[in-house]
């Protein structure tokens, strides 16, 4: 998992103010407040002052590679775990939040005289974990959905299915790019020209693998394609449909054809061209092939009149698909993805099938996670805020919280300073950054007001049906949310994410507690790693609102150009520079990184880090930290911030990632070092070491 915030669009996600956090109301905290008692006491989870040193591998000279420097020992000794894809800090805390939530569940689930959300989480995770009972069912919880598909007679019957499937599960806050196996996916959030109300943003859906760039593609994409053929038809024949390789066949040409009409990933990022605003007159004239309004009347859509279609090129091409493609090859398609879908919840034979293509053969995972792990995954996902509620009482103390939220306040303060301090922007722009910084708001730990799910029929003896009803129910209360004004207590992300994200169309931050952990954050580690590491993920994310993404919303949240056009030029100019720079960095000697889909999070972790330096600086009021183990606080500040991108990935999901991901992986992300004046002094780089870039060169965004 590598930080990011959901992509521009649906970054719109809804969730609580607790601070107005502003250049004027908040000035420089001088001294970070100290821990609690216990955590001053007690030592730094990782090494003396809160860094591995014995991470690190000092035969790597800091200017020729930063990250073998800081992380060599690390990596070399490091295994994935056989369940993973990739390993790195975030794995680290993600293993200890998957025990801590364990326990909680597990403590629901054994308590007979359990009530309301207790035994609703309780009884969701041990209906998981009941292999027994899953296997004595068989397929008869999905027999109801593939019967309703095969009696499918007309076009006009297919598109209530597609309405009546369309889920707000677009894979946005988990994965990296749009993703939703459905034809199409929906989320409701603040409308991008009028960010006080709600609107439904209809995007591209349909494939089976992550991205369009798997079925057009040669090379491994193609033996990828003969895989997933391959899988389609073992799931068929698991379920004892006849022919199964003849329909497996026919059913991935269709979604080749999807793929087709589906925008790329740099074209889905593009904000401006996604906020297309239809009405449902719009949808049959100009994605003519769909029955429309069989499709929004099954979808609980057909009283809206307005949507945002992110990918209107797409939109046309899979509703003209609807149109053309023959009603039984919809139906092997659909009754392919119901049991795709429902795999992790049937008998042992499917969910192994399922793990065998999308874990091990696309992302080179050896294994499955144990039950236990999925089971808290599985209950996070339908349950997540009940289970959240529990999460913060027991592993999120108001110490941590406090200390946090001075830092943020310190690192917003200085990235106002240095709106100030920029030569190259003109008074009329600058205006309106100031009044975005001053108007931005935090949210650290948890939202102040916790999710319903009483109305959630949740059974003890029903996996595949819990997990039915929790998507409906989740759909149908973002459904609710239409014609209402936006709920600024609403979170998009559960206090046990490791993660964090920024909220363009609300200028609003949110850091969950578990993201509060080492390596990003311990009480009792010095401040100078502190700040390069959960200083660095703070500033990152205050710089989204800044991005190349971020800075085309102005200070209410509105879509809005606020450049001038002499500024917008300078700003996209220093973009082009960091994603030239970063296109140089080459995993593979046939694949690199592609500085344009990762621009904006690579904008934010090079101006996030530099802020996070600044506040680090101006907190020590003009005082001189000690060295400690001869690391002097600069040093201790960019090793903090080496660390977090501790990474390693297996090749398979290193490739995905590079297609699909719009972060750069870990080991570049940490050279982002180079791009800091400070950062050349403090480890004595050399013009002839490989990292040295001429100041000139080094790309100053914000």
């Amino acid at each position: 998992m590598t930080l990011h915030r959901p992509l521009p669009v649906l970054a719109i996600s809804i969730a609580l103010s607790l601070s107005g956090c502003g250049r004027d109301s908040t000035p420089v905290v001088t001294t970070t407040p100290a821990p609690a008692a216990a955590a001053s006491a007690a030592a730094p989870q990782l090494g003396t002052f809160g860094f591995d040193v014995g991470g690190m591998d000092r035969s790597v000279a800091a200017g020729d590679n930063f990250y073998d420097y800081a992380n060599g020992n690390w990596v070399k000794n490091t295994q994935i775990p056989a369940d993973r894809s990739s390993y790195g800090s975030f794995n680290v805390i993600a293993e200890k939040t998957l025990a801590d939530t364990r326990a909680i569940l597990e403590q629901a689930r054994d308590n007979p005289s359990a009530r309301g959300e207790a035994k609703q989480i309780g009884d969701y995770y041990a209906a998981f974990l009941d292999e027994a009972a899953i296997e004595s069912h068989g397929l008869a919880p999905l027999q109801p959905e593939l019967e309703a598909i095969n009696q499918l007679a007309d076009k006009t019957a297919l598109a209530r299915t597609l309405g009546g499937e369309l889920r707000a599960d677009v894979d946005l806050l988990n994965a990296t790019n749009f993703y939703t196996d459905r034809l199409f996916g929906l989320w409701v959030s603040a409308d991008l020209l009028q960010p006080g109300r709600n609107v439904p943003y209809l995007v591209q859906g349909g494939l089976g693998m992550p991205d369009r760039d798997f079925y057009l593609q040669g090379g491994r994409m193609a033996e990828l394609r003969g895989a997933y053929q391959g899988h389609v038809a073992r799931m068929l024949e698991l379920a004892a449909v006849p022919d199964a390789a003849a329909k497996a066949q026919r059913i991935v040409a269709l979604e080749t054809r999807i793929a087709r009409v589906h925008a790329t990933q740099e074209q889905t990022n593009d904000v401006e061209k996604g906020a297309n605003a239809w009405t449902q007159a719009d949808l049959r004239t100009q994605a003519p092939g769909m029955d429309w309004a069989a499709f929004l009347e099954a979808a609980g859509l057909n009283a809206q009149q307005d949507f945002i279609v992110w990918q209107p090129a797409a939109v046309r091409g899979i509703s003209r698909l609807v149109a053309s493609e023959p009603l039984a090859v919809w139906k092997e398609y659909l009754a392919f993805h119901a049991l795709d879908r429902a795999a992790p919840y049937l008998p042992k034979a499917f969910a192994e099938q399922h793990f065998a293509f999308h874990g091990t053969t696309m992302s080179g995972t050896p294994q499955q996670s144990e039950r236990w792990k999925r089971a808290v995954a599985q209950t996070n996902s339908a349950l997540g805020e009940a289970v959240g509620k529990i999460y913060v009482e027991h592993h999120f103390d108001a110490s941590t919280k406090a200390r946090a939220d001075a830092m943020a306040k310190n690192i917003i303060a200085a990235f106002a300073k240095r709106i100030d301090a920029l030569e190259w922007m003109s008074p009329q722009t600058r205006a309106h950054a100031q009044a975005k910084i001053a108007g931005l708001t935090v949210d650290m730990g948890y939202p102040s007001k916790w999710r319903d799910y009483s109305a959630l029929e949740v059974r003890r003896d029903d996996a595949l049906g819990n997990a039915e009803r929790a998507s409906l129910f989740d759909y149908r209360r973002n459904l609710a949310k239409l014609g209402q004004p936006v709920d600024r207590s609403d979170w998009a992300m559960l206090p046990q994410t490791i993660n964090a994200m920024n909220v363009p169309l609300e200028n609003r931050l949110v850091f969950p507690a578990a993201i509060l952990q080492p390596p990003f954050f311990d009480g009792a580690a010095d401040d100078a790693v502190n700040y390069g590491a959960i200083g660095a993920v703070i500033g990152h994310e205050i710089s989204h609102g800044f991005d190349n993404a971020g800075a085309l919303f102005d200070e209410t949240g509105k879509l809005h150009n606020w450049w001038t056009p002499q500024d917008l030029q300078r700003f996209n100019a220093a973009g082009a520079a960091l994603a030239a720079q970063f296109s140089s960095y080459r995993p593979f000697p046939d694949a690199a990184v592609n500085g344009r889909l990762t621009l904006g999070e690579n904008i934010a972790d090079v101006a996030g880090l530099a802020t996070a330096y600044d506040a680090y600086r101006l907190s020590l009021q003009g005082k001189q930290p000690q060295t400690l183990e001869g690391f002097s606080p600069d040093q201790r500040f960019f090793l903090g911030f080496a660390q977090i991108w501790r990474s390693k990935m297996r090749e398979q999901a290193l490739r995905n990632s590079l297609l699909t991901n719009v972060h750069a992986p870990g080991q570049f992300r940490a050279l982002t070092v180079r791009n800091l004046d400070a950062w050349y002094p403090a480890f004595e780089v050399k013009d002839s070491q490989q990292l040295y870039l001429a100041p000139e060169q080094r790309v100053r965004i914000w």
